[in-house]
């Protein structure tokens, strides 16, 4: 058995990482999953859907404060659309990208609880990157479960890097979590790796794409505690990023 399929098999057999709930049943929808969770028990998930939206980008920070002022500021849809369309807030030169990428970032800004997204405009360059990834993670459990599931056992066994053989590891396995996922086309297959290894690398997690060295990251207080208050999805996303603390 080759060495990759015997880490499919191993990352198949595992599930994202939940902490346990009390209390009465708690019905939780985020993108990616929906699941119902009981008392005393993990969550039984009735879908998980990976998907590939997270080739759009990384976790653009710049563009996210840009997006983060527009949102706060308010004014509505006509406010939203002046500001992408006629101002330009996130300086892209096409009329496409810059819509796609607004639409991207608002959608995992809207993930937040409110004291994030105003972290993402007002906070120091790590507040902000955290409270992004935070963002992204609950916005594409593709990027939080290789988190949860081939980061963190790297970091529990005290690997250094992170193999490039790992991302292709990881979507194979994820298959087995998720039969509805597509088989995407190796060009595919390549931006999304692209797109989640340059967010580990802006998070702090990589020291670069290239030598992808591992790296000890602690999520800060202003971010971890906002996320610990804001339900099921504020835990899923906590519970990922805080694979290297």
């Amino acid at each position: 058995m080759t060495t990759s399929v015997a880490s499919a098999r191993r990352f198949s057999r595992q599930t994202p990482s939940t902490p346990f709930f009390g209390g009465a049943a708690h019905r939780i929808v985020c993108r990616g999953f929906v699941g119902t969770f009981f008392s005393g028990h993990r969550p039984v998930f009735a879908r998980m859907r990976y998907t590939s939206s997270i080739t759009a980008g990384s976790l653009k920070l710049p563009q996210s404060r840009a997006v983060a002022r527009v949102l706060l500021r308010g004014g509505g849809e006509k406010a939203w659309q002046a500001a992408i369309d006629k101002d330009n807030v996130l300086q892209a030169k096409s009329p496409a990208t810059r819509r796609g990428l607004a639409k991207l970032i608002r959608r995992r800004l809207a993930s937040l609880p409110p004291s994030l997204m105003k972290l993402v405009r007002d906070g120091s360059c790590r507040e902000a990157t955290q409270a992004c990834l935070a963002g992204a993670v609950m916005d594409s459990p593709l990027l939080g479960d290789f988190l949860d599931l081939a980061l963190r056992p790297l970091y529990r066994t005290f690997k250094t890097t992170l193999p490039r053989a790992a991302w292709d590891d990881y979507l194979e396995a994820c298959h087995g979590r998720d039969p509805e996922m597509p088989r995407w086309t190796a060009a595919t297959s390549a931006r999304l790796r692209s797109s989640v290894f340059h967010s580990l690398a802006e998070a702090g997690y990589l020291d670069s794409t290239g030598s992808r060295n591992l790296q000890a990251v602690h999520i800060l207080a202003a971010v971890a505690r906002p996320l610990a208050d804001h339900g099921a999805p504020g835990r899923y996303a906590l519970r990922c990023m805080e694979v290297a603390s």
